[in-house]
């Protein structure tokens, strides 16, 4: 079955078959330490909906598991990264003690983790492998504070259910497999227990792990909604739900009450880091509403996700991804020659190289390109360029940063040809408009790209947000 007829499927079951179920995901500053752990169980049990949650490796850990990957890692590093591993989990078990079963599973996945990263990884899978064990270690110390709370926990190996292909460190969910396997291993479980769970990891047909590539938790929180027919999926981090901007950048950047799942997307795609990019596939497919709020406020509310629209048209938010690269193609033989874009995107998927912004002229053609240190594609390499240069000229830039006004139907109404004169103090080498209505894109250089979000926030939305 080909990926767009599972996901149809899924669609249809969960039309024909929604059920009141919650699926709950906390990320990892939300399972750091007991604390953090105990106030996200309250949450749980205010909840009676809640019957899945999926958590993420407790902060820190997942840094640790990375340095741990590098091949050139000293002996000296390799130890300190696995002390640093224990010791996060360590400072959790100081405050609670483990049932029998979850002592058991977490002592032999303790010694599964030390002996392979003292070992070293050797493969894309053991690294995918090594990697899991920040999720497998969180979920048996989460389990526990929820029994501690009164509830009917159980530890879930998510591997079980969450199936997808063998491409290691950012594999594609098996919709289809997923939701059988959800039908006969989660199913059962759902009336009696709070199933703790694991986000970012799944299995391939061989039963090996793999990884949906970093922040992919959301996603497998969403995968895991959409395979039991879920109403909702609630993500739990840090910050109250979706800001207009980065608040870090702007004092005055406010929460989003309600995005459409267009917004929410396209927010998620170009740097808002609240929400990993792919969580909005499964849950706009099969109409799973999705919350984003603060697990350390949850009185305060929060993002909602819905398939409706959300607000008059208008822009809604402004973000920012850095670290692009710029990749320019001319060529004369581009003029009148359908086949040159043609060309040009097929060496592009040869080497696995995903495109962002694309905009053409009679000869040449410019498209950016995500060179982020955690992207989830290959960094653009030599021999990319030097099949590129058999056939046209290439030149490319970096140091740039992609900036995106996100909203709704945006046309640059009268009031938004204001953005104009505010990018008039700056630099722009790009600007990409028309091909959705729910963005407006353009590159500067990274160096001031802070500013330009800051002056966008404050003379276009600030003023918007006061009328």
């Amino acid at each position: 079955m080909n990926t767009q007829l599972a996901a149809n499927n899924a669609q249809q079951s969960a039309q024909n078959q929604k059920t009141d179920h919650v699926v709950a995901k906390f990320g990892g500053t939300s399972v750091a330490n007991f604390d953090a752990m105990s106030r996200c169980s309250e949450i749980i049990v205010a909840d009676n909906n809640v019957r899945v949650v999926a958590v993420s490796a407790s902060a820190g850990v997942t840094n640790h598991l990375v340095a741990l990957c590098k091949k050139d890692i000293s002996m000296g590093e390799r130890a300190e990264n696995i002390t640093g591993v224990l010791a996060i989990q360590e400072a959790i078990l100081n405050e609670l003690s483990l049932d029998a079963d979850l002592a058991h599973g977490f002592d032999e996945t303790i010694k599964a983790f030390q002996a392979l990263a003292s070992e070293g990884v050797k493969s894309k899978q053991q690294q995918d492998e090594l990697l899991s064990f920040g999720e497998r270690l969180s979920s048996y110390l989460f389990t526990q504070v929820l029994r501690l709370n009164g509830l009917n926990a159980i530890r879930f190996d998510v591997r079980q259910v969450l199936k997808t292909d063998s491409q290691f460190s950012k594999a594609t969910p098996d919709v289809a497999a997923t939701a059988a396997a959800a039908k006969e291993h989660l199913f059962p479980l759902l009336a009696e227990h709070v199933i703790v769970t694991q986000g970012f990891i799944g299995s391939d047909a061989h039963g090996q792990t793999t990884t949906l590539g970093r922040g992919g938790s959301d996603y497998s929180a969403a995968l895991l909604a959409e395979a039991i027919n879920a109403k909702s999926v609630h993500i739990w981090t840090d910050v109250v739900g979706i800001f207009s901007t980065d608040p870090r950048l702007c004092a005055k950047a406010t929460p989003i009450a309600r995005l459409s799942f267009d917004e929410a997307a396209e927010m998620a795609t170009f740097g808002a880091k609240v929400l990993h990019p792919a969580t909005i596939l499964p849950a706009s497919r099969s109409h799973i509403n999705v919350f984003v709020g603060s697990s350390r406020e949850p009185e305060r509310g929060g993002t909602w996700i819905e398939r409706e629209k959300s607000q008059l048209p208008g822009i809604r938010a402004v973000t920012q991804r850095k670290n692009q690269l710029l990749l320019t193609l001319k060529s004369p033989e581009m003029l009148l020659a359908s086949g040159f874009l043609a060309r040009v995107f097929t060496i592009l998927s040869e080497f696995n190289i995903s495109v962002d912004l694309v905009t053409t002229s009679e000869i040449s053609v410019a498209i950016t390109l995500d060179n982020a240190p955690n992207a989830s594609r290959p960094e653009l390499d030599q021999d990319c360029l030097d099949k590129l240069a058999e056939f046209c000229h290439v030149s490319v830039e970096n140091n740039l940063t992609l900036v995106a006004l996100i909203g709704s139907q945006i046309q640059l109404r009268q009031h938004e040809m204001n953005l104009m004169n505010v990018l008039s103090d700056f630099n722009i080498r790009l600007i990409c408009h028309g091909a959705s209505k729910h963005n407006l894109c353009f590159l500067v250089e990274q160096a001031e790209s802070d500013r330009v979000v800051q002056a966008i926030h404050s003379r276009l939305l600030e003023v918007q947000n006061a009328a």
